[in-house]
């Protein structure tokens, strides 16, 4: 699938100039105008190191988006990533259980966030993380939620030498052709959610299907329909009848599903993400192709299912990276559950538990790394150690920095089978990551340079 064009994903040529790597003529001071020019000990100054850790606090920048179509679940985002900044301040033993080095901070530093709206642009992303390093010397970033913005500071933190926490980023491009050496991904992703939902489809549906993809026009959306077309072609011998294209933001999906109608799709499979996946759902209900074609959500979004409605969820199989249920089979998981519910009054979706491990790994690794030199803390994620996750004992690949971690497949549930009000999906199965993952080169990625 091509990759969207540049205008749709909100990412303009300018900030390409200016946020890709090693390119020349920027609008925005390097780092070195900023910081000491020499550093303690045998290292130079790069990035933000030292400066950035040499008072009491370190300062983590977040881009997350708190308007647009992606902002219920950058509000979910943030929240994992405030309650994760507690717990290390405060040395929470949940916190300590995955990065047990670490005693109220982090290298004896508190941490703090500093929090900007990227309404899901990768332009807006980009000049906020510049500002933050200007004025709060960051030693770490945050946020995307949209895959365009992910690719964006990636480019934009190996350029700048400061670390990248890819938050919610479902391309595989983001640790496949867009890789970076400073940036690291934990949740699942197209690829894998691909290999792991298929054979759930093929078994439950058979095989030789019609099916209807809904795709938003930028690298997440393509990414993801490709994995999934490719494996359900290949392995289960289902044809795609049609690929609805739409744009971030779409309000109205009555073409696409017009087109979808006339199609002669059996199933629906539906990429959007947001606001936009809870429209094109209510809107494929209003049109009355649901139930009679079946949904299949591969990379399912956080509060669909609260947000629509489980009349319209009940029996949708759905790939995606955490249930709260996972309570019963993880005792992390069980924790942070309990710890998030206490806080904020209900119990979170991935992309709060997702935020949470992000800064728990990063924490993990800077004190087992013993300094916040950045080629050093990059250095000890790729010893790819196990360590403890909220879905079971996990590690990072060194060769293109994804976490290697199991995808969760759930059902949606009826009503009448719901427990409490959040207990709209069942978990069918978790599936173990390493299997469903691409050769490390496959997707292209080239890490680039550490100084």
């Amino acid at each position: 699938m091509p990759f969207n064009d540049d205008k749709r994903a909100g990412l303009s040529r300018r900030t390409l100039l200016h946020a890709g790597a090693g390119l020349a003529g920027s609008m925005m001071l390097p780092v070195s105008l900023i910081s000491p020019a020499s550093a303690s000990g045998d290292q130079p100054a790069l990035g933000t190191w030292p400066a950035g850790s040499q008072g009491d606090t370190v300062y983590i920048g977040a881009t997350v988006p708190r308007t647009g179509a992606y902002a219920v679940q950058g509000e979910d985002e943030l929240k994992g990533m405030q309650l994760a900044v507690e717990h290390i301040n405060e040395g929470n033993d949940l916190l300590k259980q995955i990065a047990p080095k670490i005693d109220k901070g982090v290298l004896g530093k508190k941490v703090a966030l500093v929090v900007a709206d990227s309404a899901a642009k990768p332009n807006n992303a980009v000049q906020s993380q510049q500002t933050f390093i200007n004025d709060n010397k960051i030693i770490a970033m945050t946020g995307s939620t949209s895959s365009a913005v992910a690719v964006a500071l990636n480019k934009f933190a190996q350029r700048e030498k400061i670390l990248y926490l890819v938050a919610i980023s479902g391309s595989n491009d983001t640790t496949g052709k867009d890789c970076a050496r400073y940036s690291f991904r934990q949740c699942v992703y197209g690829e894998t959610c691909a290999n792991a939902i298929g054979p759930v489809l093929v078994k439950n549906f058979g095989k030789g299907k019609k099916a209807a993809f809904m795709t938003p026009d930028y690298t997440y959306g393509h990414t993801v329909t490709k994995s999934v077309n490719d494996y359900l072609t290949s392995q289960g011998g289902w044809e795609m009848v049609t690929n609805q294209v739409s744009p971030l933001g779409t309000q109205d999906f009555s073409q696409y599903l017009t087109n979808i109608a006339n199609s002669g799709a059996e199933f629906i499979v539906n990429v959007n993400w947001g606001r936009d996946a809870v429209l094109s759902v209510q809107q494929a209900k209003q049109f009355g192709l649901t139930p009679t074609m079946k949904m299949v959500i591969p990379y399912q979004i956080p509060f669909l299912a609260k947000e629509v409605g489980p009349d319209l969820t009940e029996g949708v199989f759905a790939a995606t990276d955490f249930w709260w249920t996972m309570e019963d089979k993880y005792p992390l998981a069980k924790a942070f559950v309990d710890a998030f519910q206490k806080k904020y009054d209900y119990r979170p979706e991935w992309g709060a538990e997702n935020a949470y491990m992000q800064f728990a790994i990063w924490a993990r690794m800077v004190s087992e790394a013993g300094t916040f030199y950045p080629p050093d803390v990059i250095k000890q994620y790729e010893k790819g150690e196990t360590f403890p996750s909220m879905v079971g004992d996990v590690k990072f690949r060194p060769e293109d920095h994804q976490l290697i971690r199991p995808v969760v497949i759930v059902s949606g549930k009826a009503a009448k089978d719901m427990k409490n009000p959040e207990d709209f999906w069942e978990v069918v199965e978790i599936v173990p990551g390493e299997g469903l993952m691409q050769k490390p080169d496959a997707f292209g990625c080239q890490l680039g340079d550490y100084t």
